[in-house]
């Protein structure tokens, strides 16, 4: 069983959770975009092959989220089991879930890959902004392009409206901007809300290949890791599908969705599609959504197969009034008849049906998250039982894929292999007709968990809890056979583990990158930067143009009025993914054997960073140092036993020591010459000291010079031919 330090290792780092009583009303901002782009009948063909049909029929109407609401199960979520802890026990988003609401597919390939350097690490890669004229025929103007993003708003007027006698070709050009849009607005959505990133070109050169991907299990990795974020007491906005969270939380809480939402289609999160939440007195919505989740009680929780119209209400005693509270959780929502009646079959079929049950990895890019669904067996109709010991990946949280671009399936080749064998990891779970708690987990619950967040005087603490009559009956279960994966915790300091994901770690990357800016020969003077500010509101430096003249990072346009991109000349056809790859190496190779002070002085000598500024007192370049001498293989080797003392005599001596100087400790040191002599003045050493005839410098020991290498702009020109070093932020979201 997992004890009570494990379970909420984090409460006394960062979370949310662990900080209510001086942030009691923390609402956090919901970044969305609406794409606002028609879907026409001429490009629902590729949706369907692609599996995205069902997630652009959702795309029709704006979806307004309550983000009080959300911000009460933010509070409950919990990273080290990717659970929400509840009074009644644990409930989490499933890929089953992503199936029923978004109609997304479950089975099939990773989406995965690079993010930008598709011509380093793709065979028959092509750079980023010839591939992308290659497939949209042009180029956004400089005014619509920020290194490796495009804003929403040049695909809106391009791509808006198809032409009535456009080729196939043209239709095309028009799908891959549909799905561009779509992907980057309702499933990936991140806190650049009005930009569209690159990493998608390699999908988009090859629309029939579409249909192979696992766009359900991406898309729960993602909103996993918008969760994990938003935990984060410093983190005041949150994206990712938001539109799936809040359509699980209706769905499955009868009491908190909103009244008139009885007739609904597939996919079901289309049910809320016109709903309009408050907009007024958030901080109070809160404290009301959380002490309805505290008042929340076992005997509240549904068991059987409910329909919209059923409702349960419990009766609770409080200190000057009686309150009747309508609360419900329903384990199994979609197994009444109303929700069978419009599902469609495809997402019934045995591949994907199967993976429901994987306890496996889930990956989108970089963000690599965990499917714990043997913690919530009750909602695949099964008996929970007491679980083992949550993995714990503290250490994958820290990785995001900024600050250098690398293959991800290579870089986490071992997590790839996990979902490879996801058919393997699934779990075997025993339907019964009373799924729910067994009685061993809900003693070892209720002694455990911290199942109440609002504080003592707001409701009645119902803390002794009798365990039901129908937990008695369904006894105990063992835990079903998975495969075992080693924890990967995170052994950087706990301070750096605080700011993983905040605004801190964006202002501190920031000044990173315009300090190696000013470092630049002949750079133009700009005025400062205030970090504390966000960047949207910071006075920014020109951009540096390249040697093309032109700024780095996009495309630029040459005398004769044509668009030229860097790298143009580079001959080859448009490829997807699943090239065979370079494989690149680990920064750590280079910087392996140097201590964050050594570092901290190589950096004050190459970019003029002073690390005991006040600016930069923190320890962010030092954290720096760190991530380049852990990122390496040994994370992924399982932690062994410590050697005993008996077996460290069997190891054979080492005779590449230096034998020891015979110096005397208790004589004083001392020096050839007096060393103190007065200022402007010449020591007495130098009248009878012997000069020593001047000689060639030898072969080996000659002068060396030593060639800078060109700054890129991001820091990854510290690490010469590797480009490898890691970040604490994905593309600008914290």
């Amino acid at each position: 069983m997992e004890d009570e330090d494990r379970l909420y290792r984090l409460n006394g780092i960062a979370h949310v959770a662990g900080y209510l009583e001086e942030e009691p009303s923390r609402v956090i901002t919901a970044v969305r975009q609406q794409q606002n782009m028609p879907l026409h009948d001429r490009i629902i063909p590729y949706l369907e092959t692609a599996g995205l049909y069902h997630l652009a029929r959702l795309n029709s109407q704006w979806f307004w989220v309550d983000e009080a609401l959300l911000s009460a199960f933010i509070e409950r979520w919990r990273p080290e089991t990717y659970t929400f802890h509840m009074p009644f026990g644990e409930c989490t988003n499933t890929l089953q879930d992503v199936a029923y609401q978004l109609g997304l597919p479950i089975d099939g390939a990773p989406v995965s890959g690079c993010l930008t350097e598709f011509e380093n690490l793709m065979e028959h890669g092509r750079p980023a902004w010839v591939w992308f004229r290659e497939l949209f025929g042009e180029l956004p103007p400089q005014s619509k392009v920020k290194q490796m993003t495009v804003c929403y708003t040049w695909f809106h007027e391009r791509f808006r409206v198809l032409p009535a006698d456009a080729t196939d070709e043209t239709v095309r050009v028009y799908a891959r901007a549909y799905i561009l849009m779509l992907l980057s607005s309702q499933l990936f959505a991140d806190k650049n809300a009005n930009r569209v990133h690159l990493r998608w070109l390699p999908y988009l050169a090859s629309l029939d290949d579409l249909g192979r991907y696992s766009w359900g299990s991406a898309a729960l990795a993602w909103l996993y890791r918008c969760l994990c974020r938003g935990t984060n007491r410093n983190v005041v906005n949150l994206a990712g599908p938001l539109q799936l969270l809040q359509s699980w939380i209706f769905w499955r809480f009868p009491s908190l969705r909103p009244t008139g939402f009885d007739r609904f289609r597939f996919p079901l999160a289309s049910r809320w599609a016109e709903f309009v939440p408050r907009n007024d007195a958030g901080a109070q919505r809160l404290v009301s959504a959380r002490l309805a989740l505290d008042r929340l009680r076992i005997h509240d929780v549904s068991d059987l197969f409910v329909c919209d119209s059923c409702t349960s209400f419990s009766y609770m005693s409080l200190p000057h009034q009686t309150l009747t509270v309508s609360m419900q959780f329903v384990w199994e929502p979609y197994s009444s008849a109303d929700v069978v009646a419009v599902i469609h079959l495809e997402i019934l079929a045995d591949e994907h049906r199967r993976l429901w049950t994987a306890v496996t990895s889930l990956i989108y890019f970089a963000a690599i998250e965990w499917h714990q669904v043997d913690r919530v067996l009750p909602q695949f109709g099964g008996v929970q039982h007491l679980p083992d010991v949550a993995l714990n990946i503290d250490w994958l949280h820290a990785k995001d894929g900024r600050g250098g671009d690398r293959w991800f399936p290579t870089y986490y080749q071992e997590w790839h292999q996990l979902w490879e064998n996801r058919h393997q990891s699934a779990i075997w779970v025993d339907r019964v007709l009373d799924p729910g708690p067994s009685a061993d987990y809900l003693d070892w619950w209720c002694r455990v968990a911290h199942r109440f967040l609002s504080p003592d005087v707001a409701f009645q603490d119902p803390r002794p809890v009798v365990l039901t009559e129908e937990a008695r009956h369904r006894g105990s279960s063992q835990a079903p056979p998975r495969v075992h994966v080693y924890d990967r915790p995170d052994n950087r300091r706990v301070v750096r583990r605080c700011r993983i994901g905040t605004r801190t770690t964006d202002r501190e990357w920031r000044e990173f990158a315009d300090r190696l800016e000013q470092d630049v020969p002949g750079a133009e003077a700009a005025d400062a930067v205030d970090y504390r500010v966000p960047r949207r509101r910071g006075r920014r430096p020109p951009a540096r143009p390249d040697r093309r003249g032109a700024p780095d990072g996009g495309p630029f346009e040459q005398g004769d009025g044509t668009c030229h991109v860097p790298a143009e000349d580079v001959v080859g056809s448009a490829s997807g993914m699943g090239q065979p790859t370079f494989d690149v190496g680990s920064s750590s190779q280079l910087f392996g054997n140097v201590s964050p002070y050594g570092f901290a002085e190589f950096t004050t000598a190459a970019v003029g960073i002073e690390i005991a500024d006040p600016v930069t007192e923190s320890e962010f370049y030092r954290d720096i140092a760190d991530m380049l001498r852990d990122d390496d293989d040994t994370h992924y080797r399982p932690q062994m036993p410590e050697e005993h003392a008996q077996f460290s005599a069997q190891q054979p001596q080492s005779h590449d020591v230096q034998p020891q100087l015979a110096v005397d400790l208790n004589e004083p040191a001392v020096s050839p010459s007096d060393p103190w002599f007065a200022l402007g003045g010449t020591p007495a050493s130098a009248f009878n000291a012997v000069p020593a005839h001047p000689t060639a410098p030898a072969a080996d020991h000659r002068p060396r010079r030593v060639r800078r290498p060109p700054l890129c702009g991001t820091g990854g020109h510290l690490l010469s031919q590797f480009d490898d070093d890691d970040s604490d932020t994905i593309e600008n979201s914290d």
